[in-house]
C-alpha cells in the first residue's frame, strides 16, 4: 500500500502543482511565490488606500476554489476596491492527495486571471487531521475610496441588486436537490444551480463605487442579516419596503412548500448600496444600462426604522433537514 503524503508539498510538487497556477501577472508584484520566499513584496501606487479581506471555505470541494477567490473579491470590491492580489491557504486531507491541491489551484488561477488578480503566496500542506478541505483565501486590492457606514446619512436609499436568496438557493441546488424538487422540479433546480455563475458583484461594484457612501455584501444571514449589519454600523434605522425586495420566483415557489424566510438566505451575489437621497435615479440607470437588476428597496431613518435585529441564516437548517426515505 503506498503511502500517503502529509505536512507541506516538496519543492518538485510546489512547482508542479502549485506555483504554476499564479493568476493575472501584475507589475505591482516584484516578489511573487517561491521556493525560500517567506512573503511577497508588492509595489503600491502612490496615494491609494490597500483594502484587505479573508474569507474561508471548508468542507466544500468542486468548485471550491473559484468561490474562495469570489468571496473575498466581493469583499475588496464593497470597498471601491479592484481586487489584485490573492493569498490562498489549503489544507487538504492527505487521502485526497496532490490531484486535489492541484484541482483547487487551478479553480484558484482560472478565476484570479478572470478579475486580473495575481496569486501572491500562500501555504499547502496534506494533512491526516481532517478529512474535509479547509480553505482560506485574502484578497488585496487597492482603492481610492474610503466607504465608511458612519457617513451614512437619514434620507439616504439603500439598492438592492439582482434578487435575495441567490446564493442559498443554488446551495440548495447543488447540495440537496431532493428539497428543492417538490417545489420548482428538474428544470427549476438547474437553473438555480446556475446561479452560483452569479455570485461576483464586482461589476455592480465598480459602477457604483464613485456613487455610494457605503457598500456591502450579505453572505450568512441573507439580505436581512445584511442591512442589520449595516444598521449596527452606521447608528441609523432602515426603513425596508418590504414588497420591492426581488425574489426569483423559484424561490418564492421553495418558500411556500419549505417554509423558510428567504430575506435571511445567505446572498452572496447581491450587492448592497446605500446612495444619498436623490442619487439612486443615476444609479439605477448605471446599473439598468449594463444589464444589471435592481431595486431602490427601502431608506435610513433615525431611530429604529422596521428592520430588526437580526442575522439568522436559514441555509444551516434546512441542510440539516431528514431526507425522506423511499419504501
Amino acid at each position: 500500500m503506498e503511502q500517503q503524503l502529509v505536512g507541506k508539498l516538496p519543492p518538485s510538487l510546489l512547482e508542479g502543482s502549485v506555483f504554476r497556477f499564479c493568476g493575472a501577472p501584475r507589475p505591482e508584484v516584484i516578489i511573487g511565490p517561491g521556493i525560500g520566499e517567506d512573503a511577497a513584496l508588492l509595489q503600491l501606487p502612490e496615494g491609494k488606500f490597500l483594502a484587505v479581506a479573508s474569507d474561508p471555505i471548508v468542507g466544500a470541494r468542486e468548485g471550491a476554489g473559484k468561490f474562495l477567490v469570489h468571496i473575498n473579491a466581493n469583499d475588496i470590491a464593497c470597498k471601491g476596491g479592484d481586487p489584485s492580489f490573492f493569498v490562498a491557504t489549503l489544507l487538504v486531507p492527505s487521502a485526497d492527495g496532490v490531484p486535489m491541491v492541484q484541482a483547487l489551484m487551478r479553480e484558484i488561477h482560472e478565476a484570479c486571471l478572470s478579475i486580473g488578480a495575481a496569486v501572491i503566496g500562500g501555504h499547502t500542506e496534506l494533512t491526516s487531521r481532517y478529512d474535509q478541505p479547509v480553505l482560506v483565501g485574502t484578497m488585496m486590492g487597492p482603492t481610492a475610496f474610503v466607504h465608511r457606514a458612519t457617513d451614512i446619512r437619514p434620507g439616504d436609499v439603500l439598492i438592492l441588486t439582482k434578487h435575495a436568496g441567490l446564493e442559498g438557493m443554488a446551495i440548495l441546488a447543488n447540495d440537496r436537490p431532493d428539497l428543492l424538487l417538490p417545489a420548482i422540479g428538474p428544470e427549476g433546480v438547474e437553473e438555480a444551480r446556475g446561479w452560483l455563475e452569479q455570485i461576483s458583484v464586482l461589476e455592480e461594484a465598480k459602477l457604483l463605487r464613485g456613487m455610494a457612501r457605503f457598500l456591502h455584501d450579505p453572505t450568512e444571514g441573507g439580505v436581512g442579516g445584511g442591512i442589520a449589519e449595516i444598521v449596527r454600523l452606521s447608528g441609523l434605522g432602515v426603513e425596508l419596503d418590504y414588497g420591492s425586495v426581488p425574489f426569483s420566483p423559484l424561490t418564492k415557489k421553495a418558500v411556500q412548500t419549505l417554509d423558510f424566510d428567504p430575506l435571511h438566505l445567505i446572498s452572496s451575489g447581491v450587492l448592497l448600496a446605500v446612495v444619498p437621497q436623490g442619487g439612486e435615479a443615476d444609479a439605477l440607470a448605471a446599473l439598468r444600462e449594463k444589464g444589471i437588476s435592481g431595486v431602490a428597496a427601502g431608506h435610513f431613518v433615525e431611530g429604529a426604522g422596521n428592520c430588526p435585529d437580526d442575522v439568522r441564516e436559514e441555509l444551516w437548517g434546512l441542510l440539516e433537514r431528514p431526507k425522506e426515505r423511499r419504501e
